[in-house]
């Protein structure tokens, strides 16, 4: 019959400063700590590339709302209206030759939308995965840490970078 996983055995523990200080932990405990270390950068990670896409979302709609102010509708139809200042405004008041130019700027504006709503939307169900699984290790380890004498409160708020360091001791 094997010991179970939160068991101790000689040189197996390590001593953690901060909350549980001089308590022992368990080499799982450190191992499911460096799991979630490991889980909370690669939500750092997600939230870089969530706050990117969501930076061309916004930059990609700032171009498309400049450019197609009612005075560029005006000007694309009826030639009679100033136009803004913007790239696609510029392309609409160019006369009936720029109106290819103006549906190739706005067929860029649209694929730029549209890949960068995917990416949000990939990156928050990634996110979304993410936290289920830092739920289910988490878990693990208050049950490692409460096992070997740890409070339940001090098992929930430790610094896991910390107990992923610990040293054996």
């Amino acid at each position: 019959m094997s010991a179970p996983c939160h068991a101790i055995s000689a040189g197996a523990a390590a001593m953690v400063r901060g909350k549980g200080a001089g308590q022992r932990v368990p080499a799982r405990a450190r191992e499911l700590a460096g799991q979630l270390s490991a889980l909370f950068e690669r939500d750092v990670e997600i939230v870089g590339r969530l706050n990117e896409a969501q930076h061309r979302l916004r930059s990609a709609n700032e171009r498309l709302w400049s450019g197609l102010s009612p005075d560029a509708f005006g000007l694309v139809y009826d030639g009679a209206t100033l136009a803004g200042a913007s790239r696609v405004a510029a392309l609409g008041a160019g006369g009936p030759g720029s109106q290819a130019g103006l549906l190739a700027v706005l067929q860029q504006i649209h694929w730029t939308i549209h890949r960068a709503f995917h990416a949000y939307q990939g990156g928050c169900e990634e996110r979304r995965q993410l936290a289920v699984e830092v739920g289910e290790v988490a878990e693990q380890l208050t049950e490692v840490l409460c096992a070997v004498g740890w409070s339940a409160a001090d098992a929930r708020t430790v610094d896991v970078h910390e107990l992923a360091r610990a040293r054996i001791g």
